[in-house]
C-alpha cells in the first residue's frame, strides 16, 4: 500500500491552493493529489461566457499544469474512505494511507433532482451556467431570444457562487433592452430563498436594480419540473407544496447541489441529506477525525461557496495541518469570509464581501453595493490572471 504523509482529495480550487500553501512546511514528495480530471477550470467565468463577454476555452488548463511541482498525483477516484485505518480506497481497488487528509472535491451537482432536465438541457432554450459544456448554449439561448418569457432559477440546496444564478439575468435583461426587445420580455427571478440576496446592504442595492429593470420575482418556489418540448416550468411553493407552472421561453436553471455521493456515503460526513464534510467552521478540522481536514464547496463551513471564501480558508487550512503535525492544537480560525462580484451589467458589478452572521468585510475604501465600472473590470480582467498565477501557487 502506498502512504504519503499528506493526501488531497481534490484538484480543483480548494485542493491545488491547500497543496502549494502546504509546501511552505512540507516537501512535495510528501503530497499526493487524488484528482481523476484532465483539466482544471476556473469557473467564475462562466458567468461572462454565458453572457456572451469571454470564450469558454479561457476558463480551461490542463491539470498538470496547475498540480503543484514535485507534488505526486494519483489520477482516480476515490470511491471510499476508511478514517479509521487512515487510508482511502480508489476507484481501481488499491489503497492509500495518510498520516493528515485534506478533502476538497468540491460540489456535486445534482441535475437529476429536477424531473425531465437532464433531458431537455442544452436544448429547447433550457440552459445552465453550471456546466462547462453548457455555458457557450447560455449565451446562444439569450442571443437568439426574439422576447417572451425568461427564467432564472436559483434553488433550495446551498450552491457554489450563490450570486451566478441572478448574474446571467442581469447580463440577459441588458441584452434585452440592447436588441429592442425589452417591452415585449418578462424577466422572472424564479427563488426557493426569500430575497434576492442574504446580506442586508446588498439586498437592498440590488432590490433597486430589481425595480428600475423590471425583474419579477418569484420567491420561496424551487424549481422540480422542466417539460422543454412544451416549454413549461412546474415550481413548488417550500411551505405549501403547492405546485405552478409557467410557461417560458428561455430559461436558465441554477440546478440542486450536495456533497459528492462517495463523501455523503463516507464516515466523514455529516450524515444529513446534503452529506458534507463534518468539520469545525473555525478550524477546518473534522469534529470526529482529528487527522482530516476539508474545505472548499464539499466541506460543511456554512459559508458562501466562493473561490473568494477558498482563497482565505487555504492558508488557514494549511497553516492548521502543519501545526497538528507537529502535535499541536490548531489555532488559526477562519471568519466566514466571502466574495461575491455581482455583475449587473456589461460594464458594472458590485463586489459584496462579507464573513460569517452577515458580517460586511469590505476590502475598498468605498461603498461596494455601489454598481461600479472598476469592480466589474477587477472581476473580468484582473482576477483570472491572480488565480492562474497567484492563487493556484499559493502566492495570494
Amino acid at each position: 500500500m502506498e502512504k504519503k504523509k499528506i493526501v488531497v482529495v481534490g484538484g480543483g480550487t480548494a485542493g491545488i491552493t491547500t497543496a502549494a500553501k502546504l509546501l511552505s512546511n512540507f516537501n512535495p514528495e510528501d503530497i499526493m493529489i487524488v484528482e481523476p480530471a484532465d483539466v482544471h477550470y476556473y469557473q467564475p467565468l462562466w458567468t461572462l461566457v454565458g453572457g456572451g463577454v469571454v470564450d469558454a476555452q479561457s476558463s480551461v488548463r490542463p491539470m498538470a499544469s496547475v498540480i503543484p511541482d514535485g507534488v505526486t498525483w494519483k489520477k482516480n477516484k476515490v470511491s471510499q474512505f476508511h478514517p479509521n485505518e487512515n487510508k482511502i480506497e480508489l476507484d481501481n481497488g488499491t489503497m492509500v494511507g495518510y498520516d493528515m487528509l485534506c478533502v476538497a472535491p468540491g460540489i456535486q451537482i445534482d441535475w437529476d433532482k429536477i424531473e425531465g432536465l437532464p433531458q431537455t438541457l442544452g436544448k429547447n432554450g433550457v440552459c445552465s451556467n453550471y456546466d462547462f459544456h453548457q455555458a457557450e448554449y447560455t449565451w446562444e439561448a439569450i442571443n437568439s431570444f426574439q422576447g417572451g418569457t425568461a427564467i432564472f432559477t436559483f434553488p433550495s440546496t446551498p450552491i457554489k457562487c450563490a450570486g451566478a444564478p441572478q448574474k446571467i439575468m442581469w447580463l440577459a435583461e441588458e441584452t434585452f433592452r440592447q436588441k429592442g426587445i425589452r417591452e415585449k420580455s418578462r424577466v422572472i427571478f424564479l427563488s426557493a430563498g426569500g430575497a434576492i440576496f442574504g446580506i442586508p446592504k446588498y439586498r437592498e442595492a440590488l432590490e433597486k436594480l430589481v425595480k428600475e429593470r423590471g425583474i419579477e420575482c418569484i420567491f420561496h418556489h424551487d424549481l422540480v419540473k422542466v417539460d422543454g418540448m412544451n416549454k413549461v416550468a412546474t415550481a413548488r411553493h417550500m411551505e405549501t407544496g403547492e405546485e405552478m407552472n409557467i410557461n417560458f421561453d428561455i430559461m436558465h436553471v441554477s440546478p440542486p447541489m450536495s456533497a459528492p455521493n462517495f463523501i455523503k456515503e463516507s464516515p466523514i460526513s455529516t450524515g444529513d441529506a446534503l452529506g458534507y464534510v463534518d468539520v469545525d467552521k473555525h478550524t477546518m478540522q473534522h469534529n470526529k477525525y482529528p487527522n482530516i481536514f476539508s474545505l472548499g464547496d464539499a466541506s460543511s463551513l456554512p459559508c458562501s461557496k466562493t473561490g473568494a471564501a477558498i482563497r482565505k480558508q487555504a492558508p488557514i487550512c494549511a497553516k492548521n495541518m502543519y501545526q497538528f503535525s507537529a502535535g499541536q492544537k490548531p489555532s488559526h480560525l477562519y471568519n466566514g469570509y466571502a466574495s461575491c462580484p455581482l455583475v449587473v451589467s456589461r460594464s458594472k458589478c458590485i463586489m459584496a464581501e462579507f464573513g460569517y452572521d452577515g458580517k460586511v468585510m469590505e476590502t475598498f475604501p468605498f461603498d461596494q453595493a455601489v454598481p461600479r465600472r472598476s469592480m466589474y473590470i477587477l472581476k473580468k480582467d484582473l482576477l483570472p490572471p491572480m488565480y492562474w498565477n497567484a492563487m493556484l501557487k499559493g502566492w495570494a
